[in-house]
């Protein structure tokens, strides 16, 4: 045998067909990762609710009850589907696999590290507004297919409330294209490498309009906190949902695998929010004080600790979602829609306007502080 010998492959692929292989595997990575973590997640979120009601939440499947979801999760799969006499059975099933698929589309375009992205789109963020504005079909199909007032009900609120709130959020968005002058999300963690988006006024570089723009940002950071609440539907405003009206709302005649795949698209557009809000607002994969990309750093052992940064600001933005959850009371549905039409509208078009002049006259060269890299 020549050692000197050209290597060949036992088996010779096409180019396209290793693409295609590659990005299976990222896709079956990510969706496998997601999975995983909303169960542990869904666990956290309960255990975190009894906390704060002094109570110890499951304890019982598993070591400190961190089998419990799986159980859940078994006993959703082997529970007989029930769909309703006077149903659309059609679009009944179709409701919640449409809610479930789109929540996982979603995060194709979501980056997770450096040049850890399945779809590293130049418009990523039309990408998920589009996404996510398509999230209200599952719920109003369901809450139609039904053929009973209370999902019927349950699902135009949702739908309302959606809508509503989506107007607030791409006014938000756009405050921070403007200042990082590009729709890329991996550009918009790549601008956040010094300082981000959430606490411009810490960068006294700027003084003082640093403080303008740290103000308006910062408001913009919890106001898009609180609008993807509205978003999600989760408490204090789960009024598409509440017991204390229309029961579970759109979701009242759903049981075992369907009510589950709506559960799980749910909670994937909550991460997704967590997920999102890290973006645009707390870095991304970048820690306050130190550039992972600097510290010489494998390039596999550099993708793998910004992974695990972006998946602790996750964690955090969920625990943030879950006191919200166990402290705050629920609004009721005029005060849901006062605060996202006369309060929340008007800041984020004023805001809007302020970082416009800011881009515009006061940092003329901050619409290019991507380019380049």
């Amino acid at each position: 045998m020549n050692p000197t010998a050209d290597y060949v492959p036992l088996i010779a692929l096409p180019v396209e067909w290793e693409w295609a292989l590659m990005k299976t595997g990222q896709i079956l990575a990510i969706c496998i990762l997601l999975l995983i973590s909303l169960a542990f997640l869904l666990l956290f979120d309960r255990k975190v609710w009894a906390a704060v009601q002094l109570r110890k939440g499951p304890n019982v499947v598993g070591p400190f009850g961190l089998l419990q979801s799986f159980a859940d999760f078994f006993k959703f799969v082997f529970k007989e589907i029930v769909i309703p006499a006077g149903a659309n059975k059609t679009v009944f099933i179709l409701a919640p696999l449409l809610s479930f698929v789109l929540a996982f589309i979603g995060w194709a375009v979501v980056p997770w590290g450096p040049d850890v992205v399945i779809a590293d789109l130049n418009v990523g963020i039309l990408y998920l507004f589009a996404i996510s504005s398509l999230g209200v079909y599952g719920i109003i199909m369901g809450g139609w297919a039904s053929n009973s007032k209370y999902p019927f009900l349950g699902a135009l609120r949702s739908a309302a409330q959606m809508v509503s709130y989506e107007v607030s959020i791409g006014f938000i968005l756009i405050t921070v294209l403007l200042l990082v002058g590009s729709l890329n999300l991996t550009d918009i963690v790549n601008s956040q490498r010094e300082v981000w988006n959430g606490f411009r006024i810490l960068d006294f570089r700027e003084f003082p309009t640093n403080i303008l723009v740290g103000v308006v940002m910062f408001v913009m950071m919890g106001m898009f906190f609180i609008s993807a609440l509205a978003e999600t539907n989760r408490p204090p405003f789960d009024l598409p949902e509440a017991e204390s009206e229309l029961v579970a709302g759109y979701q009242v005649e759903y049981s075992s695998t369907p009510y589950l795949l709506f559960m799980i698209g749910e909670y994937l557009n909550i991460v997704m929010m967590c997920a999102m809000t890290t973006i645009l607002f707390l870095g991304g994969w970048h820690l306050p004080f130190v550039d992972i990309e600097q510290l010489g750093l494998n390039p596999f052992f550099t993708g793998l600790v910004a992974m695990l940064v972006f998946y602790v600001k996750i964690w955090m933005m969920f625990f943030m979602f879950a006191m919200v959850k166990a402290i705050v009371p629920r609004y009721r549905y005029d005060q849901l829609m006062r605060l996202g039409w006369k309060i929340f509208l008007p800041t984020s078009l004023v805001a809007v306007i302020v970082i416009g002049y800011y881009v515009a006259f006061l940092a003329p060269a901050a619409t290019h502080t991507v380019a380049g890299g």
